[in-house]
């Protein structure tokens, strides 16, 4: 495809990842894709590795799953890739699958329809940015967990973090970043014992919850001011990335 072409096609398309896909087309996406991927902290090596991507909507940690040399990715979707909202379809995806010549597998499937009938098992699977937007969290991780050979990893909201008790929120409106498809934020240790629930042994946080009090309250304010998100909401919320095993 020639670069005019590309940008051309890039340019019709409302991205939430940032990609880059060479020959100096970058896709900026509204997702801070880069540092959300340094938050990780993902093996640098999946040499040998089935990996799955749940909810991965553009598909930028789909190829960087295949960047670091695993042997198959299947990346899922379906309300992003189906129009559900404003953000559209699967154009994004498959336009930088194109672009970038990769291997990496689709499948078009809700989350709560994983099964290992459906998809089979995978090494790692990427669950990021998907848990708070279920209506039944833990049903999701049951899913998920089903299609997960040995290792989850895991990016979430969590909210109530002045909670030490397992808890979660629940928003039956906008309540969370003014956006409705946000439905629940457990809080950290609600996630642990989910994720405990569900099967896997050993869980840790391997990135969040660090940033001190200064930090939320200038967050907090600034995301009022700039999106006219709930002051305090923004204030109790953070976001974390776990790892867990089988």
């Amino acid at each position: 495809m020639r670069v005019d072409e590309l940008k051309e096609r890039v340019a019709q398309i409302r991205w939430h990842h940032s990609i880059d896909l060479g020959s100096g087309v970058i896709i900026p996406g509204q997702d801070n894709s880069a540092r959300k991927l340094a938050r990780l902290k993902l093996p640098a090596s999946l040499a040998g590795k089935t990996v799955l991507d749940v909810g991965a909507w553009d598909g930028y940690f789909s190829f960087d799953a295949e960047r670091r040399g695993a042997k198959r990715v299947l990346a899922t979707d379906s309300y992003s890739w189906n129009g559900s909202h404003d953000w559209g379809d699967k154009r994004g995806f498959l336009l930088a699958r194109t672009a970038l010549a990769s291997k990496v597998e689709d499948c078009d499937i809700d989350v709560l329809d994983l099964s290992p009938d459906r998809i089979g098992t995978f090494d790692v699977v990427l669950f990021l940015g998907v848990l708070y937007h279920m209506k039944h969290p833990l049903l999701a991780l049951e899913r998920v967990a089903s299609v997960c050979h040995d290792m989850v990893v895991l990016e979430t909201v969590v909210d109530m973090l002045f909670c030490r008790r397992p808890a979660m929120a629940f928003y039956p409106q906008d309540e969370l970043g003014r956006d409705a498809t946000n439905w629940c934020g457990p809080n950290p240790a609600a996630v642990l014992g989910m994720l405990r629930t569900v099967g896997f042994k050993r869980c840790e946080i391997v990135s969040g919850l660090r940033r001190p009090l200064p930090f939320r309250l200038a967050k907090a304010a600034y995301l009022k001011w700039k999106r006219k998100n709930q002051f305090w909401s923004m204030l109790r919320t953070d976001r974390i990335v776990i790892h867990a095993w089988k």
